[in-house]
């Protein structure tokens, strides 16, 4: 357009026409020309004269900052968090976005794989401590190469971390033992929520509905605590400590040196329960911590006592010694019946702790009585004539 104003002599209205801009614009390049000279048929800087959203050097230096410290500590790095030590800590208030935009012009985004939408999560949460307690137990390779595992409960309310016990495998027994340390630390939950693991639940176990309670589900029971259990392939259900315990292994993996023994491991864990209670904001908790959380309402407990009989029925043979064996509360124990009664079929009617053992062909009574949970072997007993 300057070519054809200056050199070919073009009237302004021919101009307009031809290139079809706004007479005005054509105005303001004359007017550049006769400014500027020559200068005025170089291109120009599209930059905007002001960036309202522009941070200053000393806030990008401390979002940098922060987020490497965060990240080479093994806790979460995310825009969020970062905002929340910001303010904390340095008296900076930034925006999410604002913390995102610049972190990804760095390149210190890690891009993640697809997920399912939120949308399509139906989420759920306890509404006061102790309604529902989470557990599960996840495994952690010590530097010398020997597997551990690591048991954890927490509250599904407030996801503050109760108990985070390290063991060389987790039995039945360390279930039972830490969550009575949990319950007499914190008091005792109305519900916990837990997978199908054999440590937990016997529900899936060879025998099916006819195996006996093992010792978690005996403790529970004992205590008028609801057992919940989620379905078969379905983790997301106890999906508060699963991501839980991803926080807890990313953390893990960022100490140095790595844990040679059980007892440094669970030193680790020690201190990580109390960073993740009291120094670690939680996104799902409006930036609060689990322990402002957990004291922020009253706890909830057992709405009453838990007093349903457990019915059995179990067919099994006396062995050459005389003798049957049933489990209870995760402990074996072994009835003596007698050698005469040696290889007979034989059905268990089971009511918590009475048992009446009967002949499988002629349904006769042979053995009736009230089990000693604390003793290994039942003798004989001696019918009455």
């Amino acid at each position: 357009m300057l070519a054809a104003l200056v050199y070919e002599k073009r009237s302004i209205s021919e101009v307009v026409s031809t290139f079809d801009v706004a007479r005005s614009w054509v105005y303001k390049l004359l007017s550049r020309y006769k400014a500027e000279g020559q200068a005025a048929f170089e291109p120009r800087s599209r930059r905007p004269h002001t960036t309202p959203r522009a941070i200053s050097t000393e806030t990008l230096i401390a979002i940098i900052k922060v987020r490497d410290e965060l990240a080479g500590q093994g806790l979460d790095a995310g825009p969020d968090t970062i905002c929340w030590h910001l303010a904390t800590h340095y008296r900076i208030t930034v925006s999410p976005t604002t913390v995102w935009r610049y972190l990804h012009k760095a390149e210190m985004i890690t891009p993640e794989p697809r997920k399912k939408p939120k949308s399509s999560y139906i989420r759920f949460e306890a509404n006061l401590p102790n309604e529902t307690w989470q557990t599960d137990f996840t495994h952690h390779r010590l530097s010398t190469g020997q597997d551990t595992e690591i048991l954890s409960f927490i509250d599904d309310h407030s996801r503050y971390a109760l108990a985070i016990v390290a063991f060389r495998r987790v039995s039945g027994a360390s279930v039972v033992a830490t969550f009575r340390k949990a319950v007499a630390a914190h008091g005792i939950p109305a519900s916990v929520l837990s997978d199908n693991g054999l440590v937990f639940t016997t529900r899936f176990a060879q025998g099916g509905k006819h195996h006996g309670r093992n010792g978690f589900q005996h403790e529970l029971h004992k205590l008028g605590v609801v057992q919940k259990n989620s379905r078969p392939n379905h983790p997301t259900t106890c999906g508060k400590v699963e991501r839980f315990q991803q926080t807890l292994k990313k953390w893990l993996r960022a100490q140095t040196p790595q844990p040679a023994t059980i007892t440094e491991l669970q030193t680790l864990l020690n201190e990580f329960i109390d960073h993740y209670n009291t120094r670690r904001p939680h996104r799902s908790l409006g930036r609060r911590t689990p322990l402002a959380a957990w004291l922020s309402r009253p706890k909830t407990g057992p709405t009453g006592s838990n007093t349903g009989i457990h019915y059995r029925i179990r067919h099994d043979r006396i062995d050459d010694a005389g003798k049957v064996t049933l489990r209870h509360a995760g402990r074996l124990h072994h009835i003596g019946i007698g050698r005469r009664h040696a290889r007979t079929r034989i059905i268990l009617l089971i009511e918590d702790l009475h048992i009446r053992i009967i002949h499988g062909t002629t349904g006769a009574l042979l053995q009736e009585l009230d089990l000693d949970p604390n003793r290994g072997y039942q003798p004989q007993q001696q019918k009455d004539t």
